[in-house]
């Protein structure tokens, strides 16, 4: 059985930090990438960051320089450093995990005060 275990999210002030970090389990087949995606509340969900393998990454414009990805191979773990974080920044995030499927987490709460 696949899980995404996501942790990390919360209630911070602008311009604070926050770390997400998401625990993948169950996958039997190799990970091609790991990511997170965003939805604000009447918006479409949106790419944040992306990670490869090969550990080539991908950011949306509007949080390059400010957000950092990583993820830990052995562990099937990704990381989403979240840093001058903004009242735009607030939504739910979703871990995303490629493989021979697509799979997505349950979503953790960013909310951004200003």
């Amino acid at each position: 059985q696949v899980q995404l275990v996501e942790s990390g999210g919360g209630l911070v002030q602008a311009g604070g930090s926050l770390r997400l970090s998401c625990a993948a389990s169950g996958i039997i087949f190799s990970i091609n990438g790991m990511g997170w995606y965003r939805q604000a509340p009447g918006k479409q969900r949106e790419l944040v960051a992306f990670i490869t393998s090969g550990g080539s990454t991908n950011y949306a414009d509007s949080v390059k320089d400010r957000f950092t990805i990583s993820r830990d191979n052995a562990k099937n773990t990704v990381y989403l450093q979240m840093g001058s974080l903004k009242p735009e920044d607030t939504a739910v995030y979703y871990c995303n995990v490629r493989a021979r499927n697509d799979y997505w987490g349950q979503g953790t709460q960013v909310t951004v005060s200003s």
